[in-house]
């Protein structure tokens, strides 16, 4: 691995400046006055931002502003709102690079590898809901001449959404356009530590959108975030996070009855059978389906690596010389593949687990990424690290680290290395490697797990349904069948009719 030591001038960092947030069409501060500071993992401790800090007096203002722009909202033709969807997109793309350059500064994604694609699936989210703005369609039952039964799925209201800081605008892609297009309002509640891209959008949906149909707020989780679970006229909460946090936000929706979404931690499989073809294509996709280059902060990452016996050095070898080839840096670089951990909290608790790794004697380490092999100290700079020889026991191959770490565990049974995939409290993402059709699909389908890629590290498409089983979530979102079910209700109406 080699890493970058810029000068400060080469980091290309804007002023630091405030941005407010965006309620009822206008741009606000927090009622108190009082603002956060917004930190570049870039470069330690340096404020690029601040942004409102939210009471719960803030949450209720933009809470009644989108109360009150749902009846005119709802009651659309939805084309009108598939059409402002469209534009969204369009403007979108229009700033894409501005939009890329916030993210990687914000959240310390690399600009080429994550930062863009990001961006790219975020306009093509508000086009995909645009163009199945239609389907939201009701039934009739043939119920006989002397009666009209039919049904219609209406939208819910006020949808609370909270944002993680990993991916924070393909996340808000997720959420805000199958919400908007069923006819709903939103209140988000952007990330504490990477919420400027998100305001961003929120500026560039305002032009299009009428008042307090979309809201933007900011400030911490633990009271801005709270209020928002909390408050009686926020119809649906849907959350992207930890399992941890997901759990209370869960307990305290569901204490008032209302709507929950939730997309959580990830600890997931990836198995290679040993019919595999150990050329570049496979190890390519294989790496991508690490996360590394999101820093393995990202719930869908592979970071179980089962390798069957007959191909685990072959493949383990290969992989690490791919994995320590990579660049880490400055992720507004064009030739940095890794960018930087979002924060100190997140760096000591990543750094905490390798340290854990690498002081035992029971795995070997077969790439250390740790931070004192990188010897960039200006930001939160951290390689790959690969464990060898683990079992599916171990602390590290059972909790979600989110950082580059991977764990290599070797098999020789079908029916053992499902078991130990499916040993798991989580259950969001699995990969298969293998070229046999019938071993491919039997252990996709025997995997508990939501989301089951075959041969390649990526392959989600927009209108595939993305959710987990177990403690990795409820609901499904990025799909038409997920925005219906999840943001919208269902009415049946039955008339009596009189027959001639």
């Amino acid at each position: 691995m080699t890493s970058t030591q810029p000068t400060l001038a080469d980091l290309e960092i804007p002023e630091t400046r405030d941005y407010p947030m965006f309620v009822d069409g206008s741009w606000v501060e927090a009622r108190s006055g009082e603002w956060r500071d917004v930190t570049t993992p870039i470069l330690r401790e340096h404020v690029i931002g601040r942004v409102p800090s939210s009471s719960v007096e803030d949450v209720d203002r933009a809470v009644r502003a989108a109360n009150k722009a749902f009846p005119q909202w709802r009651s659309q033709h939805f084309t009108a709102r598939a059409r402002i969807l469209a534009k969204i997109a369009d403007a979108i793309d229009a700033r894409s690079e501005e939009l890329a350059r916030l993210t990687a500064l914000d959240t310390g994604n690399a600009l080429r590898t994550q930062a863009r694609p990001e961006v790219t699936t975020l306009a093509n989210l508000f086009r995909y809901f645009a163009g199945v703005a239609g389907e939201i369609k009701g039934t009739v039952l043939p119920a006989g001449d002397d009666q009209l039964q039919y049904s219609r799925q209406e939208p819910l209201g006020v949808i609370g959404a909270i944002l993680p800081w990993n991916s924070p605008l393909m996340i808000a892609g997720f959420k805000i356009p199958a919400a908007l297009v069923a006819g709903n309002t939103v209140v988000v509640k952007a990330a504490e530590a990477a919420p400027l891209s998100v305001l961003l959008l929120a500026e560039i949906c305002a032009e299009y959108l009428p008042a307090g149909v979309l809201n933007v707020i900011t400030g911490s989780g633990s009271v801005a975030g709270e209020a928002l679970v909390q408050h009686p006229d926020v119809h649906k909460v849907s959350f992207t996070g930890s399992t941890e946090v997901g759990r209370h936000v869960a307990r305290e929706a569901g204490g008032r009855l209302a709507h929950v979404s939730l997309e959580l931690g990830g600890k997931n499989p990836s198995i290679v059978f040993p019919d595999v073809d150990v050329d570049d294509d496979f190890i390519n996709q294989l790496l991508l389906s690490t996360r590394v280059h999101r820093q393995g902060q990202s719930c869908t990452a592979g970071s179980r690596l089962f390798l069957h016996q007959d191909i685990y050095d072959q493949v383990l070898d290969r992989l690490v010389t791919t994995l320590a080839g990579l660049k880490v840096g400055n992720p507004l670089d064009e030739s940095t593949d890794m960018g930087a951990i979002i924060n100190d909290k997140q760096f000591a608790s990543v750094n905490g687990f390798l340290q854990d790794g690498l002081s035992s004697t029971k795995v070997s380490t077969v790439l250390d990424g740790s931070p004192d092999t990188i010897g960039n100290t200006d930001g939160y700079y951290m390689g790959p690290t690969v464990f060898s020889g683990a079992d599916n026991t171990w602390r590290l191959s059972r909790e979600e680290i989110f950082g580059p770490a991977l764990v290599a565990i070797p098999w020789n049974d079908h029916a053992d290395v499902v078991a130990m995939a499916n040993d798991s409290h989580y259950g969001l993402a699995a990969y298969v490697w293998t070229h046999n059709l019938d071993l491919a699909l039997s252990t996709a389908h025997a995997l508990e797990t939501g989301w089951v890629q075959v041969n390649q590290g990526g392959g989600q498409m927009i209108g595939q349904s993305y959710g987990g089983y177990k403690q990795s979530g409820l609901g499904r979102e990025v799909s038409l069948e997920g925005m219906i079910a999840g943001f919208t209700q269902t009415k049946q109406v039955n008339v009596r009719l009189r027959t001639l």
